[in-house]
C-alpha cells in the first residue's frame, strides 16, 4: 500500500469452462432452467442499488461553529445585526433532537466546547472595545443550558479535579487560577512574571506547571495545590557548575515531557535534561538543529527546521536514529509520521520508535479528531466523483480498513466511536453510523 491506494479488488472476466459432454435430455433441461434462474437472480442483485447509509441531519447555519461533546451536538449560531452575539443550540445524539437554546452572555467568537466533571464548558474570545480580545470560559448545565459560572481564561482539566485557567502573556506575565468545575470557586491563584509557561499533561489532566524567565529562573508548581515543588537558576552563571546549565545562545526554550524538564539553547542546539520535581541534572547532548521536542512513545523526538527528525533515549540522551523529511507524533498505539509539507491529506506511515524503521504505510489520509481516547482512529479522504472514503486506521500494523463511502459528506468531520459527523455540501452536518 505504498501508493496510498486501498485495493478493494477488481472484476475479472474468466474464460468459459471447457465444453462438457452433453447430458441426457431429461437431465439437461432442469439444469438449463436452474442456470437461467441463477443468471437472472445474479443480474437483479447486481443491478440493485447499494443501500443508502442512514444519515441524521444536524443543522448549522453558515458561519456557525459546531462541535460534539459526549452525546451532545453543539452549535454556536451568530445572531444580531452584526453577528457579534452568539446563541448556543444543543441537540441530543444520535437522534438529533433539539434539547435547548440559550444566548451566550459574552459577545465574541467561541471555539472550545467540552464536558468536564458533568459541566458543559464553552470557551472563546471575549470582545472588548479598544483592547485586545481576552479568553473567557462559560459553564452551563448540559441538561438544560442553565448558566452556572463564568471566568476569564480557557480551561484545561487538572489531575485530581478542577480546571486551570490561565490569562496574560509572555511579556506582561500571567495569572494562574485553578477553580472547581462545579461552581467556579477559586482553589488557588498566583501571579507569575513574564517568561515562558508550560505544563505536564497526564491522562487524568495537568499535574505540573512550569514557569521560566529570561534570566534563567525556573519554577515548578503542583497544579492541584499551587505549591512550589522545585525552583532553581538553571543557567545563571553562578549555578553552572552545580546544575550543568546550557551555554548561552540566541535561542532558549523549556519543555516538559514525562518526568523530564528539557532546555534547548543555542545554534547548534544543546539539550539538557533535568528531573522535573528536583531539577537535578540528568544528561546533556548536542543535537545540531532542533527547535522543539515531543513524546514519541519510549523515545524523545526532536524536530529541526530542516525537516530532520532525531530520536533520543530519554534515560541517557543517546541518539538512537535520525530521519529526514518526517514530522512524527505519538499515538496510543504507536509512532505516526507524516511527510513534511505533504499538504492536505497527509501521507501517513507507522514507525518503530526505537529503530525508526517503517512498520507500515497507510497512504494519504486526514485523521478525524475523536471524541474520546478509547474509540477507533478514523481516516477520511476525498473520493473520485464526490464524497469521502472512510477507513479505520490501525496505528500498530500500519494498515487501513475501509468502512464506508459517504457521498453526501465534504469534510470537517468529528467521530464518536463508529459514528461520524461531517459537513454536507447543502449546509449543516450529517451523522452517519459506519459499518464497524
Amino acid at each position: 500500500m505504498s501508493d496510498g491506494v486501498i485495493d478493494l479488488g477488481e472484476l475479472r472476466h474468466e474464460r468459459d469452462p471447457e465444453e462438457l459432454p452433453r447430458p441426457p435430455r431429461s437431465v439437461g433441461r432442469p439444469l438449463r432452467v436452474a442456470l437461467v434462474f441463477l443468471v437472472v437472480l445474479a443480474t437483479v442483485v447486481s443491478a440493485a442499488p447499494l443501500p443508502r447509509r442512514e444519515m441524521v441531519a444536524l443543522p448549522a447555519a453558515l458561519g456557525a461553529e459546531a462541535r460534539i461533546a459526549d452525546d451532545l451536538y453543539l452549535v454556536v449560531e451568530p445572531t444580531g445585526l452584526n453577528g457579534s452575539q452568539r446563541r448556543l443550540d444543543a441537540y441530543r445524539l444520535p437522534g438529533g433532537e433539539l434539547l435547548w437554546q440559550v444566548p451566550l452572555p459574552v459577545q465574541g467568537r467561541y471555539w472550545g466546547m467540552s464536558m468536564q466533571d458533568g459541566m458543559l464548558l464553552i470557551a472563546g474570545y471575549e470582545a472588548t472595545a479598544g483592547d485586545p480580545p481576552g479568553t473567557v470560559t462559560i459553564a452551563l448545565d448540559p441538561a438544560t443550558g442553565k448558566f452556572r459560572w463564568q471566568q476569564p481564561g480557557s480551561p484545561l482539566p487538572v489531575s485530581g479535579g478542577g480546571l486551570l485557567l490561565e490569562t496574560g502573556d509572555e511579556e506582561q506575565g500571567r495569572t494562574l487560577r485553578v477553580v472547581d468545575s462545579c461552581c467556579g470557586r477559586v482553589r488557588w491563584q498566583a501571579q507569575t512574571p513574564g517568561g515562558q509557561f508550560t505544563f505536564r499533561a497526564t491522562e487524568s489532566g495537568i499535574d505540573r506547571l512550569v514557569q521560566s524567565t529570561a534570566d534563567g529562573r525556573v519554577e515548578v508548581r503542583d497544579a492541584s495545590t499551587g505549591a512550589v515543588r522545585a525552583e532553581a537558576d538553571l543557567w545563571n552563571p553562578t549555578d553552572r557548575r552545580e546544575t550543568g546549565a546550557p551555554t548561552d545562545g540566541p535561542e532558549f526554550g523549556v519543555q516538559v515531557i514525562g518526568d523530564l524538564l528539557l532546555t534547548l539553547a543555542g545554534r547548534p542546539a544543546t539539550v539538557t535534561a533535568y528531573d522535573l520535581d528536583g531539577l537535578r541534572l540528568r544528561w546533556r547532548t548536542e543535537l545540531g538543529e532542533a527547535f522543539y521536542a515531543s513524546e514519541c512513545g519510549p523515545v524523545l523526538c526532536f524536530q529541526g527546521r530542516s525537516e530532520e527528525l532525531q530520536a533520543i533515549d530519554p534515560a541517557t540522551g543517546r541518539r538512537l536514529w535520525t530521519g529526514r523529511g518526517w514530522i512524527a507524533w505519538s499515538s496510543r498505539d504507536g509512532l505516526v509520521a507524516t511527510r513534511a509539507n505533504s499538504g492536505g491529506a497527509m501521507q501517513l506511515d507507522v514507525l518503530d520508535p526505537v529503530t525508526g524503521a517503517v512498520r507500515g504505510e497507510l497512504g494519504r489520509w486526514e485523521m478525524v479528531p475523536p471524541s474520546g481516547l478509547d474509540g477507533p482512529v478514523i481516516g477520511i479522504r476525498p473520493q473520485p466523483g464526490g464524497g469521502l472514503l472512510v477507513a479505520e486506521l490501525n496505528l500498530t500494523t500500519g494498515t487501513a480498513r475501509p468502512l464506508d463511502v459517504l457521498r453526501e459528506a465534504t469534510g470537517e468531520c468529528q467521530s464518536i466511536g463508529y459514528q461520524l459527523a461531517c459537513r454536507k455540501p447543502t449546509g449543516g452536518y450529517g451523522l452517519w453510523q459506519l459499518r464497524p
